[in-house]
């Protein structure tokens, strides 16, 4: 498919710059399922770049694996800037990256509400050195598309914060 090999070339645009500025990534997922890192080791000599993925799917896997504070999900929603800020914080106090992307939202087609439809998706990016990006993204398209227009932002995004 073409947009495979669209996200197959972002992806290893993403492992050129990281290789060259002596960078590992490391990243946690819940819309995508682990799509992101799919396309991470899909590039050859990944293994250089890239340390981890979480899959933390269910808000407990958030907690338990990323130490994301269970208030902030009673507060705020898996789906919120302040969990994917602390799931990308999470990243980095459970591996040895320099960045970490965490990517949490609605795919669909169900479980949206009116302040959150389906095809909302929050992103954060944090480097070791305390730059951080956060970001709300609204998608269209069916379960599939959503997952990998999200797929597309959280890899663009990557290199955005590298670029910083």
């Amino acid at each position: 498919m073409a947009e495979d090999d669209a996200l197959y070339a972002l992806a290893g645009e993403v492992g050129r710059v990281l290789k060259l500025q002596g960078r590992v990534l490391a990243v946690a997922e819940s819309c995508t399922g682990g799509w992101v890192a799919q396309c991470i080791t899909d590039v050859p000599g990944s293994s250089a770049w890239f340390d981890r993925g979480f899959v933390t799917y269910s808000n407990q896997a958030k907690c338990e694996l990323l130490g994301v504070p269970g208030e902030t999900i009673q507060i705020h929603g898996a789906v919120s800037g302040e969990t994917v800020l602390a799931m990308a914080a999470g990243v980095l106090d459970y591996s040895a990256a320099d960045i970490s992307v965490a990517v949490s939202g609605i795919a669909g087609p169900t479980g949206g509400t009116p302040d959150k439809p389906v095809g909302t998706v929050w992103f954060a990016w944090r480097r070791r050195d305390g730059v951080c990006r956060v970001q709300r993204r609204q998608f269209g398209g069916d379960r599939r598309q959503v997952r990998r227009q999200a797929v597309e932002v959280a890899l663009q995004g990557i290199l955005d914060v590298c670029r910083d």
